[in-house]
């Protein structure tokens, strides 16, 4: 826009000095320096804090897919990047051993039941102790809660979505052997539920973002068209100034001024639903100040959005 100004400036002085309107004297040739320098003094620097950009991307949560039990999986029915919904099924686990397990404390808990009253009905006729009565019951709950356990591991074999979304890069096939290790994932699912717009803003531009201050947006994607926001909220925090515990006394790193991170909120939520994860952009943040510098802001968006039916970067 620096650039465009100028040509049209130069423009203009040309055709004055062409039609001798103003003298071709040293003052005039050197006015587009003077120029310059009034347009970055009195546009350019307070439309930094006015109107602050920064470019956007689009992201969502991703689960990795860890059973909770070990064992052969006997079936995928999912594909990649196809939509599900929350509880629909990711992948089957043999359930042979797991179910063997249930079926064997749940008979042992049937007996031990079946003891428990015996017990009682002899210590009822002062036939039996209560001691005897008293381990039996304790030998129920025991038995109750290993049936229980058992019967949750049987039913995770079933892993099943945890949210709406979809699984991508779908490598897992039946006859291969899982297990549950934190550091073994076998499936990344990615969250649709929602949808996370995000944009930095260098550090010196951020000091009058303020919650709900409106937005404008244009994405790879999309080119050509501008699409509206409004800031969600200012994340007051940066890995740079982050104090992580640890058994060292402090070590001294470089100091850096790393962008803000602001979190924006698309007023067509259609749209969010269908950006992928992943997909860019730019974002022009206006505040309440510099109000002037809107407007040049507004065109220089306008303008990336029309460059990018051309621009890959």
């Amino acid at each position: 826009m620096m650039i465009f100004l100028l040509l049209v400036y130069l423009a203009a002085l040309f055709l004055l000095i062409r039609f001798k309107l103003v003298p071709a004297n040293l003052f005039w040739k050197t006015s587009p320096l003077i120029w310059l320098l009034i347009l970055n003094i009195a546009l350019f620097i307070p439309m930094g804090w006015g109107a602050p950009s920064g470019p956007v991307l689009v992201a969502r949560h991703s689960v990795q897919i860890v059973p909770d039990v070990a064992g052969e999986v006997v079936d995928v029915p999912v594909a990649a990047n196809k939509p599900l919904k929350a509880g629909d099924v990711l992948f089957r686990i043999d359930e042979a051993p797991f179910r063997a397990q249930v079926d064997a404390l749940d008979a042992q808990f049937k007996f031990a039941e079946l003891r428990r009253e015996q017990m009682g009905q002899l210590q009822a006729h002062d036939a039996g102790r209560l001691f005897d009565v008293q381990q039996r019951e304790s030998e129920v709950k025991q038995l109750k809660a290993q049936l229980t356990a058992a019967q949750w591991n049987l039913d995770k074999t079933v892993v099943r979505a945890p949210a709406d979304g979809y699984v991508t890069n779908v490598a897992l096939r039946k006859g291969a052997r899982v297990a549950n290790l934190p550091l073994s994932p076998v499936m990344a699912f990615i969250d649709t539920s929602e949808t996370i717009v995000a944009t930095e803003i260098p550090q010196i531009y951020a000091r009058y973002i303020e919650p709900d201050q409106k937005v404008e947006l244009t994405f790879k994607l999309h080119p050509g068209h501008i699409f509206t926001a409004k800031v969600d909220t200012v994340l007051q925090a940066v890995s740079t100034g982050q104090i992580k515990p640890s058994g060292f006394a402090v070590a001294p790193s470089e100091v850096t001024s790393a962008p803000f991170v602001v979190r924006l909120k698309l007023d067509d939520d259609e749209l969010a639903k269908q950006l992928p994860a992943g997909a860019t952009g730019e974002a022009a943040i206006f505040t309440d100040h510099v109000k002037v510098a809107h407007v040049i802001r507004r065109v220089m968006l306008r303008m990336t959005a029309i460059l990018n039916y051309i621009d890959p970067f």
